[in-house]
This record gives C-alpha cells, sequence and structure tokens, in this order.
C-alpha cells in the first residue's frame, strides 16, 4: 500500500513544484522558458545535438527571448536581430563579462587571455594591444608578404597534386594554410607543409594545438559541479594534465626568448625591419616592461592561434563547396575579377575594394556558416532588461548566430546560395542581422582594421585579410 502510495504522490509533488516555479517564474517578469526541467540537470536533457539547431527550434516555440537552466547556470538564448542589438548595443557594458568556465580556467591562463578575460582594466589593455598593435592595418600591410608566400606555395602545391593525378584533401590544405599564415606573422616559422626547418618542433606544436583544441569547449562540469566532482568524461582532467605540464606555456615563451634572443643583433631590432608579431611586442616591452610582459606576449600568441586559424580554414572551406554546388556564383566572381583585375596579374588585398560581388560572397559565406554558431558566451554584471523581460545577473548569454542567419524572418529562403542578396545592403550592422564577429566590446578585435583596410563599410572587408587574420569573435 505504502508503495502504491508513493507512485501516486511523488508524480504529483513533481508536478506541484514544476507549476509552482513556473508561476513564480512569471511573477518575477523573467523570459519564457520550458515547462520540463529536471534536478539537478535543468534543461540539458531536452537538447539534442547539433546544440545550436536545438537552442533554435525552442526560440521559434517560445519566443527569440528565452530564459533555460544547464545545470546550476541560468542561460539566457536570443535568436532576433533586434534582441541580439539589445544585449550586444543597449546592454554591452553589462554583458561584457565572461563566464567562468573550465576552458577559460586550464587553458587560457586562469581567465587572463583576451578571449576569456572579463570586462576590466586588463581587458581593455588587451584589447587596445590587439587592435593598435598587433591588428592595425599598418601591421597587418607590413606582414603582407607573408600571407602573400603561404598561399602561393599552397597554390603550387595543389598544381603538383594536381599534374600528378592525386587526390586532395583541401580541408587539411586550408588548415595547414591558415596556421602557416598565423604562425609566420606570429614566429615566423612554419609548422606544416614541406618548407619545416625543425621537425620536431613542428611535432610539438601540432600535438599541443590539437590538444588546446580539443580542450577549448565547453563541457558539462561547466554547468554541472557534481559531473566535475565525479570527472565525468575525463574532460578537466585532462585539461589539468595540459596546465600542469604547460606545454602551451613553454613553447610559447620559448618562441619569445628565441625572438629576444635574435632581436637587435643583426639590426632587426629598427622598426622599419621588424617582421613578426613576438619582435613587434618585444620592442614595445623594451619601452614598457612592466606594461608589455612575457605573459602578454603569450596571451596575445595563444588567441591569435585559436581563434584565427580552424575558423578561418573552415570558412575558406565552406566557401570553395558553395562555389562548387553553385558553378553560376563562381563565374559570375571569375568574370568580376577577369573584368577588373585582368590576366596579367594576380588579385591583391587591395584589390578587394573594387570586387562587389566577391565581398558579397564572402558575406553569404559568412552568413550561411558562420565561424561561430554561437557567439562565445557573455555573462551579465548586474540585472538588466531583455526584450521587455527581468534578466538576473550573472546570467549567461548564449547569441544564436545560425538561427539569426537562417531565420526565414530576417533572410528569404536562407539556406539558398544567393551572394547577390548583399548588393544593396550597406552592410552585416543593419539590424543586426548579420554578426559573424559579434559587435559591441567583445567583438573581434581584427575586423575594424580590416574594414578600414579595405576602404568600405562594415560587413564589407577585405575578406583576404578577415579569411587570414584572427577572427571569431575572440574579444
Amino acid at each position: 500500500m505504502e508503495t502504491l502510495l508513493t507512485f501516486i504522490y511523488l508524480p504529483l509533488i513533481y508536478a506541484l513544484y514544476i507549476f509552482t516555479k513556473h508561476l513564480f517564474h512569471k511573477l518575477q517578469n523573467l523570459p519564457p522558458t520550458l515547462l520540463l526541467s529536471f534536478p539537478l540537470l535543468g534543461h540539458l536533457p531536452l537538447l539534442e545535438k547539433p546544440f545550436y539547431r536545438s537552442l533554435a527550434t525552442i526560440s521559434a516555440r517560445h519566443g527569440p527571448v528565452i530564459l533555460l537552466q544547464f545545470g546550476s547556470r541560468r542561460v539566457l538564448v536570443v535568436s532576433s536581430p533586434s534582441a541580439a542589438e539589445e544585449c550586444l548595443s543597449k546592454n554591452d557594458i553589462i554583458f561584457a563579462n565572461r563566464p567562468r568556465l573550465l576552458a577559460g580556467k586550464h587553458i587560457s591562463y586562469n581567465y587572463t587571455s583576451l578571449a576569456w578575460t572579463s570586462y576590466s582594466q586588463h581587458y581593455r589593455n588587451l584589447r587596445k594591444i590587439s587592435s593598435i598593435e598587433v591588428l592595425s592595418a599598418q601591421r597587418l600591410q607590413i606582414l603582407q608578404w607573408i600571407r602573400v608566400d603561404e598561399v602561393w606555395t599552397t597554390v603550387l602545391a595543389l598544381l603538383r597534386d594536381s599534374s600528378e593525378r592525386r587526390l586532395v584533401d583541401m580541408k587539411t590544405a586550408f588548415f595547414e594554410l591558415t596556421m602557416n599564415v598565423m604562425m609566420m606573422m606570429i614566429a615566423g616559422k612554419r609548422y606544416y607543409g614541406e618548407e619545416v626547418e625543425d621537425e620536431e618542433e613542428a611535432r610539438r606544436f601540432r600535438e599541443i594545438t590539437t590538444e588546446t583544441m580539443r580542450l577549448a569547449t565547453s563541457h558539462l562540469g561547466d554547468f554541472v559541479p557534481l559531473a566535475r566532482w565525479l570527472g565525468v568524461g575525463g574532460v578537466e582532467k585532462g585539461m589539468v594534465e595540459v596546465k600542469e605540464k604547460e606545454k602551451s606555456k613553454v613553447f610559447m615563451q620559448e618562441l619569445v626568448e628565441e625572438r629576444k634572443r635574435n632581436y637587435g643583433s643583426d639590426g632587426s631590432g629598427r622598426e622599419g625591419s621588424m617582421k613578426t608579431m613576438i619582435e613587434m611586442l618585444v620592442a614595445l616591452q623594451e619601452e614598457e616592461p612592466e606594461y608589455y610582459t612575457d605573459d602578454i606576449i603569450r596571451t596575445l600568441m595563444l588567441v591569435m592561434l585559436v581563434a584565427g586559424t580552424d575558423t578561418s580554414a573552415g570558412t575558406v572551406e565552406w566557401a570553395l563547396s558553395l562555389h562548387l554546388n553553385n558553378p553560376h556564383a563562381l563565374r559570375k566572381a571569375q568574370a568580376e575579377i577577369d573584368a577588373r583585375i585582368g590576366h596579367d596579374r594576380l588579385l591583391d588585398e587591395s584589390d578587394i575594394a573594387d570586387l562587389p560581388y566577391l565581398r558579397c560572397v564572402i558575406n553569404e559565406t559568412l552568413r550561411m556558416f558562420p565561424p561561430g554558431l554561437l557567439l562565445i558566451p557573455h555573462e551579465s554584471s548586474e540585472e538588466c532588461v531583455v526584450g521587455g523581460y527581468r534578466v538576473p545577473a550573472e546570467t549567461i548569454l548564449l547569441v544564436n548566430v545560425w538561427a539569426l542567419h537562417n531565420d526565414p524572418k530576417n533572410w528569404d529562403e536562407p539556406r539558398e546560395f544567393r551572394p547577390e542578396r548583399f548588393e544593396k545592403l550597406d552592410g552585416y550592422r543593419d539590424g543586426f542581422r548579420l554578426i559573424p564577429f559579434s559587435a559591441g566590446r567583445r567583438g573581434c578585435p581584427g575586423e575594424g582594421p580590416c574594414r578600414a583596410d579595405s576602404g568600405v563599410r562594415a560587413g564589407r572587408s577585405s575578406p583576404v585579410l578577415r579569411l587570414g587574420e584572427a577572427r571569431g569573435g575572440v574579444g
């Protein structure tokens, strides 16, 4: 009899708990949420992979501003241009913080890197260095020869493979290209392909890169403390091992020390002859050692490496795929280049401003396949209002970029590749319908210099720079 009563009362008690919780949720004017919620896990069991699509489905049913419970953490999910603008413009400074996730602790030097540090003077310093010193139009121009040289090397390798009738893995080719571009710009070294100077050093670099990118994501332990305590998945253990071994830190510091030894020994310390990001930062360190520390240099190197390689390679890969599946767009882009550039020279980065259709192609690729389907999480520093709802302090913000870019309310037939849709638009800040590089204080620091260099408005900057430099809203 007692067992029977238990089976009867427990569901009733749970239903009463859900109803009461939902009632209080509405009385507090919190954003819409899902009625069903699980103890300890919240709404996590209701999400299916891929998460951005699952969140988009939930938003389509409950509205563009929803509040979910991921374990012990509140998560605000926005999926409309107006809601994104409200968060990243009107409430920009409130949502300028980052949540304390495991990746930020173990991979990003205890929340001190540009990507994971919260909004503070330290962040503003890093942002200033990256925007003005590292990613300025002048610095990018000085290092242009690296991008040209690496693209030439890749093209020649592809031609050689084609002449020998060998199959080519374009995903790998693009990844190695962006890695070599970034590391040549950072340290003047190549770690992929045939022209590698130190095979052992290259092997260490590739191992560290693979390990870091595998762990630099969100995990169950970020939201469910019990899972972290039980070591579910062994993710934090792997992060701790990476941190304890300090493979990344040691490797980056070795590069810094090497450039310090070479700096100035052959006149390379002079401004006009600087060739790498490390050399430039070492020069600044001599002038202001308390400001440009080795820690600052290493964190900037790490963020540039993680944010500017895999994202860039993926975007180029999608652009190639879209062109192959839409030959009319490929022919139109080729015709524009032939008409405006001609056949007697190669396309240069400075030509991009005169190639409007090519810019449209890049924007359309970024719309359909943004580098980050969900922006790096933000966190509210105080209570605010979004969409007329009250959002408590310390609420994680997820901007569903994929939902924004693929909503029929924002774009006509969004899954169709139509570069022409951008021909009459003033740029992707128009209503926040297209935000591949985020916006506001945590927007990508490389966006501004690229836009200025191309001489065009926001959303129409040089795809060569965009796809070759640090991107993905790392700020």
